[in-house]
C-alpha cells in the first residue's frame, strides 16, 4: 500500500500527516521545532526522521499488515508515493538543493521541498474551477505568495506540480510583518501616540492636561487606550513609548498572551476578551520581561477586544490599517480583471501599508497609477485565496480584508482558511494522484 506524506516544518513545531490513496488522514503526529535556518542540516534531518517515524508508529495501530521494518526510516521497500515538505527557513534554491538529497534517501521518494508557505496553496489542487492560488499568512507576522498549477513532470515528478509565481513581505518584525499581530500592536501604540500628539495643541494655553480615564477598582478596562495602559501598568501613553524601546531582557520567557485561536472565529466575545485581559494583567510578569517584539504582538487580543466588544473606533481603525496593509501586499500579486487597466496605487492611512500614523488619512499616497501588471500576476476571479494564521482565522478581521479587496475590484473565486496545512497537503497529494477535483 502506498501513502502520501506531508510535513509542515515550523519554528515552533513539526507536523507530519500521512494520507492513504483515497485522501483519508491515517496518521498525524506533532514533533519539535524544525526551522531549517535555525537548526542546520543534520539536526533538521533528525527532527524529520523522529517525527515521521512517530507517524508510522501511529499508522501501525490501524494498518496491522505493515511489517515492523517499515516503521523505521529509510523504508526497506517503497512506502510513500509522494512527499511534500513545507520548511520554514527555506527561502532559496540552494537551500532546497541542500535538503533534497538527504530527504530523498531518508523517505525513499524524492520529495517536494519548499518554504512552508507553499502548503497554503494545497487547496488549489482540490478544485477544478481555479487555476492559481494566493497564500496569505496573517499571524504574528505576515507574508503573501502566489502559485499556479503546472503540468505533471514540470517539477521533477514530485506529485505537487505547483510553481511559485511571486511573493510579497515576510521581512520579519523589524522591516515588515504587515497585517500580522506585531503590526496590529505597533499600529495601536502609534495611533494612541498620534492622538496624544494632536491633543497637545488643542488644550487652552496654561490649562492642565486632561486626566486619563481609569477603570474602577475590580472592573475591566474598556476601550483601546484604557486596555493598553492597563497592560503596561502606566497612566500616560508616553510611558508606554519608553517601555517598548527598552532592551530585550535575558533570559527571555514566553509571552503571557495566548495566540488567537479558531474558537474566536466569529468574534471576540466578552468572556474571551475578559480572559485575554486577565492573561495580560493578572499574576503575569510586566511587559518589560519580554522581548520588544512580543511587547507589541501580545497586544493584538486587546485591540480585537476593544474593536469588536467595546466598539472603540480607534481600535477598529487600527485593524483597518493592518488589514489594508495585507490587502496592499495581496494586490501586488494580482492583475486587474480589465485587461486594459493598470495596477492600483498603494493607499495610505486607513487603506493600508503606507500609513504614517499622525499623517495617514485614507487618501492615495501618490499620483503615480502604478506599473502595468507583470506576466506572473494572477486574476482574483480565477484564483483561490488560502488564508493561514491566527489573525486571518478570525471572521471579523478576515471580512475587513475581503471588503478592502472588493473595494479595490478584487473578488476571489474561492476563499479558504487553512487550519491544518499538513493535512490539506497530504490530501491534495493523494487526490491529485487520482485526478480528483471538486467542482
Amino acid at each position: 500500500m502506498s501513502f502520501y506524506l506531508c510535513i509542515d516544518c515550523g519554528g515552533s513545531k513539526t507536523v507530519a500527516v500521512i494520507a492513504d490513496t483515497n485522501g483519508n488522514i491515517v496518521a498525524r503526529v506533532r514533533g519539535g521545532p524544525s526551522n531549517f535556518a535555525y537548526l542546520g542540516l543534520q539536526p533538521f534531518i533528525a527532527v524529520v526522521r523522529t517525527t515521521v517515524e512517530d507517524a508510522l508508529a501511529s499508522l501501525k495501530a490501524t494498518h496491522t499488515d505493515l511489517p515492523e521494518s517499515s516503521l523505521k526510516l529509510p523504508p526497506p521497500t517503497p512506502l510513500f508515493a509522494a512527499a511534500w515538505l513545507g520548511v520554514s527557513g527555506v527561502d532559496s534554491p540552494s537551500a532546497i538543493a541542500t535538503l533534497t538529497p538527504p530527504l530523498t534517501s531518508l523517505l525513499g521518494v524524492r520529495p517536494r521541498v519548499a518554504n512552508d508557505t507553499s502548503l497554503l496553496a494545497a487547496p488549489l489542487k482540490l478544485y477544478s474551477d481555479v487555476s492559481s492560488a494566493v497564500g496569505c499568512v496573517g499571524g504574528t507576522g505576515g507574508i503573501v505568495v502566489s502559485f499556479r498549477e503546472t503540468d505533471a513532470g514540470e517539477n521533477n515528478g514530485d506529485g505537487v506540480n505547483l510553481d511559485e509565481l511571486g511573493r510579497v513581505g515576510g521581512w520579519g518584525w523589524i522591516l515588515g510583518d504587515e497585517g500580522g499581530g506585531f503590526h496590529v500592536g505597533r499600529e495601536a501604540i502609534r495611533q494612541l501616540l498620534a492622538e496624544a500628539d494632536r491633543a497637545s495643541v488643542q488644550a487652552p494655553l496654561g490649562a492642565p492636561a486632561p486626566p486619563t480615564p481609569v477603570a474602577a477598582q475590580g472592573t475591566e478596562p474598556r476601550g483601546l487606550k484604557a486596555r493598553i495602559l492597563a497592560r503596561f501598568g502606566v497612566k500616560d501613553i508616553f510611558e508606554v513609548l519608553t517601555i517598548v524601546h527598552l532592551p530585550d531582557p535575558l533570559p527571555v520567557p514566553e509571552p503571557p498572551t495566548p495566540p488567537l485561536s479558531s474558537t474566536t472565529l466569529a468574534s471576540v466575545v466578552p468572556e474571551e476578551a475578559h480572559a485575554a485581559h486577565e492573561a495580560n494583567t493578572s499574576n503575569n510578569p510586566p511587559a518589560t520581561s519580554f522581548p520588544r517584539e512580543k511587547r507589541l504582538s501580545a497586544l493584538a487580543p486587546l485591540v480585537f477586544a476593544a474593536a469588536f466588544e467595546d466598539q472603540d473606533p480607534l481600535a477598529l481603525r487600527v485593524l483597518r490599517i493592518a488589514s489594508g496593509a495585507l490587502a496592499d501586499q495581496i494586490c501586488v500579486l494580482l492583475r486587474p480583471e480589465d485587461a486594459n487597466a493598470v495596477a492600483q496605487p498603494v493607499h495610505g492611512g486607513e487603506a493600508g501599508w503606507m500609513s504614517t500614523g499622525w499623517m495617514g488619512t485614507g487618501a492615495a499616497v501618490a499620483a503615480d497609477p502604478g506599473p502595468a501588471p507583470g506576466p506572473r500576476t494572477v486574476r482574483a476571479s480565477e484564483s483561490i485565496l488560502c488564508l493561514g494564521g491566527s489573525l486571518v482565522g478570525l471572521a471579523n478581521y478576515r471580512q475587513l480584508l475581503l471588503d478592502e479587496l472588493k473595494r479595490r475590484g478584487y473578488v476571489f473565486r474561492r476563499v479558504q482558511v487553512v487550519e491544518d496545512a499538513a493535512a490539506v497537503g497530504a490530501q491534495a497529494l493523494a487526490q491529485g494522484a487520482r485526478g480528483f477535483r471538486r467542482d
